[in-house]
């Protein structure tokens, strides 16, 4: 009995060469057309992410937020430092307690309104940093006072009675 040859008799090539004469340069060459192709199902693809995020957002909107919540006791946050919470509602929330040096006391979300980076307090600046595009707010108002965010820093009302550390929905 004889083997069967896999090799094809004339230039050694392979069997599955001969079925399938695909020459590589053929196949990983893009054309243009396909190229447009996927571009357009790409942009696409993003425009309707896109488009449900807003449908989303103004179909159900975040709900302000209601009541008092505590937060921590007055001696957990030394002077010139901040305290990190969240507070769950619609959706969950970070925030910053900054005790201010002047005994003062202010609530921010923790969001950079730039791309939603964390932000954090800089005593020794008296400002709070968005450390990813070197943006600052300021301390005290949450105004922002350098860098690209284009608005202030969503802020809440701090109530201290008791010893307790409260905070609210902004009044104004």
């Amino acid at each position: 009995m004889t083997q069967k040859n896999t090799l094809h008799d004339s230039g050694n090539m392979p069997n599955w060469k001969r079925d399938f004469p695909i020459q590589q340069k053929k196949a990983t060459h893009v054309s243009r057309r396909e190229f447009a192709k996927f571009l357009a199902l790409f942009s696409g693809t993003l425009a309707l992410a896109n488009g449900i995020i807003v449908i989303r957002s103004l179909l159900f909107p975040s709900k302000p937020l209601e009541g008092e919540h505590l937060v921590c006791r007055e001696e957990d946050v030394p002077l010139g430092k901040m305290f990190q919470f969240e507070i769950e509602g619609s959706r969950v929330v970070p925030y910053i307690l900054i005790h201010l040096a002047e005994g003062e006391w202010r609530a921010f979300e923790q969001k950079c309104t730039h791309l939603t980076c964390a932000v954090r307090y800089r005593d020794d600046l008296q400002k709070i940093e968005c450390p990813c595009h070197h943006g600052f707010f300021s301390g005290d108002t949450g105004e922002v006072l350098q860098g690209p965010p284009p608005r202030p820093l969503p802020q809440l009302e701090v109530l201290v009675r008791d010893g307790k550390v409260y905070v609210k929905q902004d009044a104004s």
